[in-house]
């Protein structure tokens, strides 16, 4: 596993920082372990959906923009209230 260090942190996010870990009953550092992994987690769905949206984008062309993830997810919606 790879170590990070953080430097220059102001005072203000650290004391936030602690206190939403102790919130959470977690250690400063574990709080932070899973901040980082949620925004990794965050950045790589947000750049598939861009991609799918792309790829939709390339199918349909320009002049019909469409929403394909929003779509999807109302469909899924729709679904789920049907089961």
């Amino acid at each position: 596993m790879a170590t990070l260090t953080i430097r220059n942190v102001p005072d203000e996010v650290r004391d936030r920082l602690r206190q939403r870990a102790a919130r959470a009953g977690r250690s400063m550092e574990a709080e932070l372990r899973r901040i980082v992994a949620e925004a990794a987690v965050a950045a790589e769905r947000a750049q598939s959906a861009r991609a799918l949206q792309d790829w939709v984008d390339k199918i349909y062309g320009p002049d019909k923009p469409r929403n394909v993830v929003a779509e999807l997810l109302g469909e899924r919606r729709r679904e789920a209230v049907a089961e």
